[in-house]
């Protein structure tokens, strides 16, 4: 059974969170902001339901503390809030917020949002060990608007297979490159497609990467 972590001070509305997800999901909850990331990490949920306002942290806040770590970074956040207006969706979507819904909650949608979004195919979320790392790459391809590019990234975190990149190219999941170090003379390291975008509308948009196919020269191997 996937595991889902509510993150919401108010009791009542995490009692509420139980009594209509439980039955598909094993629930774990907390109204204290802090406890989150610790919960996170003990109990490897597939997928976090976060309010907005909160005392200590707020939501945003730990939204990006979310993204900001190596496991908890691929996890789906959904912003489940009663603070409305664009700016919030907004900004939560820059943040990597997987969808935004506003309460009082429509569970059958937000029922349906998870389940897609937990049955699609995430081949970045993985058991390998993601290590923090910045790795200058040059990574040459054709982005979304079918322009050639061959551009200076660098890495925010590795694993054996794959990375995350922070890049101003308008790229679609599906998309392939052609990586390559940085480093003197630039050895060639493979192909890698893009399996996540994260933060739309933002100028930059973080990637994940999967290599496909043999790597040579990457600073993780597979074992």
């Amino acid at each position: 059974m996937k595991k889902l972590l509510i993150v919401d001070d108010d009791a009542s509305m995490r009692g509420l969170f139980r009594m209509k997800l439980s039955d598909h999901y094993e629930v774990f909850d907390t109204g204290d902001p802090e406890q989150a990331i610790a919960m996170a990490l003990e109990y490897k949920p597939d997928a976090v339901l976060l309010d907005l306002m909160m005392p200590k942290f707020s939501g945003l806040e730990l939204c990006q503390s979310f993204h900001s770590l190596s496991y908890t970074s691929y996890l789906p956040i959904f912003v489940v809030t009663g603070a409305s207006g664009v700016k919030y969706k907004e900004h939560c979507g820059d943040l990597g917020a997987t969808a935004f819904f506003e309460k009082p909650v429509d569970f059958a949608r937000l029922k349906g949002s998870i389940a897609a979004e937990l049955d699609s195919q995430r081949p970045e979320r993985r058991s390998e060990v993601r290590v923090r790392m910045r790795v200058a790459l040059r990574m040459a391809g054709v982005d979304a608007l079918g322009n050639a590019f061959e551009d200076l990234v660098e890495t925010e975190n590795v694993s054996a297979s794959g990375f995350l990149c922070t890049c101003m190219r308008p790229l679609v999941k599906g998309t392939s490159v052609q990586v390559r170090l940085a480093s003197e003379g630039n050895p060639c390291i493979g192909t890698a497609t893009v399996v996540r975008k994260e933060s739309p509308g933002a100028p930059f948009h973080r990637y994940g990467f999967l290599f496909s196919g043999t790597t040579t020269n990457w600073v993780l191997q597979k074992s």
